[in-house]
């Protein structure tokens, strides 16, 4: 608890109370009689100018100075602390050096949704990273950032100022994902991550180019992960599992990587959260997993084919649902309703079963279950666990694809 000082006292009424107690004590405890108790106040020597202007002048701040052996002391102290941080900014370097010539700036001219003033296209500018999927050189961006833009009105630049046109492209609207595919035996590509062992708190770098300031880096960390509600531009993103992180993203930054220290691309930069336009210490990427299971599928289908179950989901799975079934709390996907004929009916799944496992993974919630599911690949057999008369009941179901349900 925080309380409030006492008011503070004046100097008048401190000296007097200092000035009784040591009458007390002087007194040793006995009443003296009043003639006694009075004590002349000594009256101060007054000196001539001179004499005082001759007085050697004092500092009376010279003893908490440092002296000058004490100033080396701390000089090695400060020394040594400085090669520890140093350490860590060569390694930052080190980074730079190694990612710079794997990143690129995009420039699109594409039909304006909106003409204004005679005007029937508009320039647009993102970032992207060159990547081998599949045993070919692409560049991953994000799809907002090329869509509706004709190849010959796609300008790659490269870190060493060369421009190229790619020479095909492929896209995903249900991920804000994006492929453009290039020439070169000199190309730098960037290492993916081989596993989501990214952790909040983990330090990341942003590369990319804000305001059209390329090959920007920024440092900071992973602030949260799983992010699955947001609401991005008009067509809006149906598969989300975004990464959260405080390095400076702004626009420009859209498709350039979020890196660790090792390197790796972790993360495609997306989108931020922000009331100006401009960083405010809450942006976005799409994890490795999901952009890499994208490109591959692009590469060597054109298109995404994505699993399938066959359930309706509760979308506001609410804890007095959850106490209904005999959890505790709301965890995991419940079902409403399932698909004749679909994978979920083949394996026995019902309604108001609560799926909290799915392929070795714990569902969150629906959302969660949506996007382990779109980036699982068809005609795998998986492991799933459901909650169901308060026990855990494992099943095995066969992943279909959604196309072929969703198109009957």
């Amino acid at each position: 608890m925080i309380l409030p000082l006492p008011p503070a006292r004046s100097r008048a009424s401190r000296v007097a109370v200092v000035s009784l107690v040591i009458g007390l004590i002087t007194a040793g405890g006995h009443r003296l009689p009043a003639d006694e108790r009075v004590v002349p106040v000594p009256t101060p020597v007054e000196r001539p100018a001179a004499a005082v202007d001759s007085l050697p002048r004092v500092d009376p701040i010279r003893p908490a100075r440092l002296s000058a052996a004490e100033r080396e002391r701390l000089y090695g102290q400060v020394l040594r602390e400085a090669e520890a941080l140093e350490r860590q900014g060569a390694q930052l370097r080190r980074l730079t050096l190694l990612l710079r010539p794997t990143v690129v700036h995009i420039d699109t001219r594409k039909p304006a949704l909106r003409p204004r003033n005679g005007k029937a296209s508009e320039d647009e500018a993102g970032s992207g990273v060159i990547v081998r999927i599949a045993g070919r050189t692409v560049v991953i961006t994000n799809r907002h950032v090329v869509n509706r833009a004709e190849l010959d009105n796609i300008t790659i630049r490269l870190d060493d100022g060369r421009e190229v046109t790619p020479r095909r492209l492929w896209s995903d609207a249900g991920t804000d994902i994006a492929l453009l595919e290039i020439e070169g035996d000199d190309l730098e590509p960037a290492r993916l991550a081989a596993a989501d062992t990214l952790e909040i708190g983990d330090t990341v770098l942003a590369i990319g180019s804000p305001f059209g300031l390329s090959h920007s880096v920024t440092l900071g960390i992973v602030s949260a992960k799983g992010r699955r509600d947001l609401e991005l531009g008009d067509e809006g993103v149906r598969f989300q599992d975004f990464i959260q992180t405080d390095a400076a993203i702004n626009p420009g930054n859209s498709g350039g990587p979020l890196v660790n220290l090792r390197g790796e691309v972790v993360g495609l930069n997306t989108a931020i959260a922000s009331n100006s336009g401009g960083s405010e210490g809450i942006g976005f990427a799409i994890p490795v997993a999901m952009v890499e299971f994208v490109a591959r599928q692009l590469v060597e289908n054109g298109k995404v084919a994505r699993g399938y179950l066959g359930v309706a989901l509760d979308k506001s799975f609410s804890r007095q649902a959850a106490e209904r079934l005999g959890m505790v709390r709301a965890v995991g996907a419940r079902v409403t309703g399932v698909t004749n004929g679909s994978p979920a009916d083949l394996a026995g799944i019902l309604p108001d079963d609560v799926i909290i496992e799915f392929a070795g993974t714990r569902v969150d919630d629906d959302d969660h279950l949506v996007s382990l599911v779109s980036t699982t690949t068809t005609d795998r057999e998986v492991e799933l666990v459901v909650f169901r008369d308060r026990h855990r009941l494992p099943l095995r179901m066969r992943v279909a694809s959604r196309d072929q349900f969703e198109s009957r």
